[in-house]
């Protein structure tokens, strides 16, 4: 019976997953937030899962997919500044290595740790540099 209800339905995408994590961040801020801006936020917390849970059980394939494709070329917009973001935690966590950039073409080099002053060539545009790993 419950295969039949969703059959024809259009379930997730990228925008459904994005809603999704959206409600988690405005629902573990409403969680510090007190007075009316914490039923607002409550609010919009719903909202946000209603319309995710709208867009899953919708029959009209041709709308949520255009939603998706809009959403898409906006987050596109954003995606470097997110996985700069990315780049820059692994590095953090990244103990056995030193990361620099190339005085002449500014690209990110890694070198191990600990080998005290080293001579750094740069894959990209041959640029040799002396640092200290």
């Amino acid at each position: 019976m419950f295969r039949k209800f969703l059959y024809g339905r259009y379930g997730n995408d990228q925008f459904n997953l994005a809603l999704i994590v959206l409600s988690l961040v405005v629902g573990f801020v409403s969680m510090f937030v007190s007075g009316i801006a914490g039923t607002v936020l409550w609010f919009v917390q719903l909202s946000l899962i209603g319309y995710w849970l709208f867009r899953a059980l919708s029959r009209s394939f041709y709308m949520r997919r255009r939603e998706n494709q809009w959403f898409l070329r906006i987050f596109a917009k954003f995606k470097p500044f997110f996985k700069a973001i990315g780049g820059f935690f692994s590095r953090m966590a990244d103990r056995k290595h030193k990361y620099f950039k190339c005085p002449n073409c500014k690209a990110r080099l890694r070198v191990p740790r600990g080998r005290g002053e080293i001579t750094v060539t740069c894959p990209r545009c041959r640029n040799r540099f002396d640092k200290k790993s």
